[in-house]
Formats: structure tokens, C-alpha cells, sequence
């Protein structure tokens, strides 16, 4: 039970930000939409494996939550760079975080 809970706390601060960011920075970057949906992709397989990672591992989603809300840790560091739907989105995420 107490699983579920960090799970879905893990969801809502990590998970569904990255989302947001993630849209926000396809939009700006007006990708073409081969990349569009390599990234909806990457989220699908993604979003799943960080919540049953927090919900595991419960230092490790704290010390996340805070390390992104702090700006410590970028989107493109949770994301896994060997799933190959990832990779493109990886980045486009780096090079707006270069940007900023």
C-alpha cells in the first residue's frame, strides 16, 4: 500500500512534469513528427519503469522529487539512452537545456 502511495506521488511529481516538459519542448522545437512520436513512445515504456523504480526504492524517489525540483537532475537523466525510442528525446532535452 505504502508502495502504491510513493508510486503515485513519484507520478505526479516527476513523472507527469516530464511529461509536461517533454510536450513544451517538442512543441518549441516544432519537431517533425517521426520524433513526436518516438517521444510518446519513449514516455509510454518509460513513465511505468521510473514509478515501479520509485515505488521500489523509496531513497531513490525522494532524493528524485527533490533533485528535480531543485534543478539538479534534467528530464533527459531519467530517461534510459539503450531504449532506442529514447535516444532522439534524450537529445532534443540536452540541447534545450544547453539552451536555457
Amino acid at each position: 500500500m505504502i508502495s502504491d502511495f510513493i508510486g503515485w506521488i513519484f507520478a505526479l511529481f516527476v513523472v507527469d512534469p516530464l511529461h509536461a516538459q517533454i510536450q513544451e519542448q517538442v512543441e518549441r522545437a516544432r519537431l517533425p513528427a517521426e520524433i513526436v512520436s518516438q517521444s510518446q513512445a519513449c514516455l509510454t515504456s518509460q513513465g511505468p519503469q521510473l514509478i515501479k523504480r520509485a515505488a521500489d526504492d523509496y531513497g531513490w524517489a525522494a532524493a528524485t522529487v527533490v533533485s528535480m525540483a531543485i534543478g539538479h537532475t534534467s528530464p533527459a537523466e531519467l530517461l534510459d539512452a539503450r531504449d532506442p525510442q529514447c535516444a532522439t528525446l534524450i537529445g532534443v532535452l540536452k540541447g534545450a537545456d544547453g539552451d536555457a
